[in-house]
């Protein structure tokens, strides 16, 4: 079958290890189920693998890719659920200390089939495109668990989403406004900011401008280069919520003093539920909203795709479409 795969590391030039070419046809074990794919996303997490992070060399070759969405066996039209859990564990599957995403110790979803435990497909609502649906399981899940399960927001709270312009920037301003919540973001670009505005963003700010006023909460995936600024700009009481450190996991300046003094709670959050999956769909299908898509190219270019992901220049979701 065709597929976009790993085939060796690279810090420096990721793209080097790349392979767009064929894989052998996935065997679905007991208690799996193949899904045919018609759409997938591209995530920072495809970037990273092919840098060798998250991703082991006795696992290479590796497709990459952790969304789906397709067809079932019966021909149903279905996302995957991109966490794969133990098979005995229950409860929260982000807890389990053995999970892993797709394309990290399984194969991926950039090829034509895909196979994974038959609990991790859930319907797709007929109002959602393919495009659409494959948007949700890694950016728009981890969206809505930060602000609804980890942040705890209701209608009316504030908040401050770090960066406008990648996935799960573009999807928590669309979903905080759909929750009703007073949204704000930042952006270091003006064109980006101004398309904040338009899916929802009250008022846009630039990267680490000082608001002339306090949050209830910051939805924070930067890491180094925006702490300080979310921990500045939290009333007291105030929740971070972090996901992800694009610019950089070690911190010059953890802000401890503010942290403790005015009693801050500083949450992580990864991923999200099967459940909380299924949440987001109907949340998206009862309110009309729709994860942002900034291109849809052919599966077989996706090496272009890959490359915008890791440049930066995108607004949304890039789609991989077979």
């Amino acid at each position: 079958m065709f597929a976009v795969y790993a085939e060796s590391f690279s810090t420096e030039d990721p793209l080097s290890g790349l392979v767009v070419g064929e894989r052998p046809d996935p065997v679905a074990p007991d208690g799996w189920t193949t899904v045919t794919v018609k759409a997938a996303s591209i995530n920072h997490h495809d970037v990273w693998s092919l840098k060798g992070v998250g991703l082991k060399a006795d696992r290479l070759p590796m497709i990459l890719g952790c969304d789906a969405a397709g067809y079932d066996e019966d021909g149903n039209e279905v996302l995957v659920h991109a966490v794969i859990s133990s098979p005995d564990w229950i409860g929260d599957e982000t807890l389990d200390p053995k999970r892993s995403l797709l394309s990290e110790l399984h194969q991926g979803t950039f090829a034509d089939k895909v196979i994974v435990p038959k609990r991790n497909v859930i319907a797709k609502p007929a109002s959602m495109s393919f495009a659409e649906a494959a948007c949700l399981p890694t950016a728009w899940l981890t969206a809505y668990r930060m602000l609804f399960t980890q942040g705890g927001l209701k209608a009316g709270d504030s908040v401050l989403v770090q960066g406008a312009g990648g996935g799960v920037a573009t999807a928590l301003i669309v979903l905080a406004r759909a929750g009703g919540l007073k949204v704000y973001a930042t952006s270091r670009d003006e064109e980006k900011g101004k398309r904040a505005l338009e899916i929802g963003a009250h008022e846009v700010f630039g990267s680490n401008e000082r608001l002339p006023f306090k949050v209830d909460a910051v939805m924070e995936t930067i890491g180094r280069a925006t702490w300080e600024h979310s921990i500045r700009s939290l009333r007291p009481g105030g929740k971070l919520v972090t996901s992800g450190n694009t610019s950089g996991p070690n911190l010059d300046n953890a802000m401890l003093p503010h942290i403790f003094f005015l009693q801050l709670q500083v949450i992580g959050s990864t991923m999200g539920t099967r459940g909380e999956l299924a949440a987001l769909t109907q949340m998206l299908d009862a309110t009309g909203k729709r994860p942002l898509i900034d291109r849809e190219i052919p599966m077989t270019d996706a090496r272009e795709g890959l490359a915008a992901v890791a440049s930066g220049d995108v607004f949304g979701k890039i789609i991989l479409t077979r």
